[in-house]
């Protein structure tokens, strides 16, 4: 299934978040991203509306279970790769700035391919 980066995005944030501090508000996601109330209100709508996330009575947001596969598939492009970009020399703010773009775009098979290639080499548990 294909969705927008934005989604993603969201979606990644929340796992996160619900990993920090638990209950997750729209207002998390706002002070985190740096988004407008507005903006986020909308994406919380559509991501509720397409079953990506359920919202309670109290606000608090969580994963569905199609939202959470999403979610830590590009928690985990983002920690490989960003540690991958590290490992490489890359500085920490640019590697995982990189990253967040990279998790996006790249595919399924080569993200594979980069992950097995370095943790059967250990290189990146090093």
């Amino acid at each position: 299934m294909q969705i927008k980066e934005s989604a993603e995005n969201y979606l990644e944030t929340i796992l996160i978040l619900s990993k920090e501090i638990g209950g997750v508000r729209s207002i998390d996601i706002v002070n985190e991203l740096s988004y407008s109330k507005p903006s986020v209100s909308i994406a919380m709508k559509n991501l509720r509306e397409n079953g990506f996330v359920q919202v309670d009575k109290n606000g608090y947001i969580t994963l569905t279970d199609k939202g959470r596969d999403i979610a830590e598939t590009m928690y985990e492009r983002h920690t490989v790769i960003s540690r991958w970009l590290r490992f490489l020399g890359v500085s920490e703010k640019t590697a995982i700035d990189d990253a967040c773009r990279i998790e996006h775009v790249i595919s399924a098979e080569s993200f594979e391919a980069m992950k097995k290639h370095f943790f059967e080499n250990d290189e990146l548990v090093k």
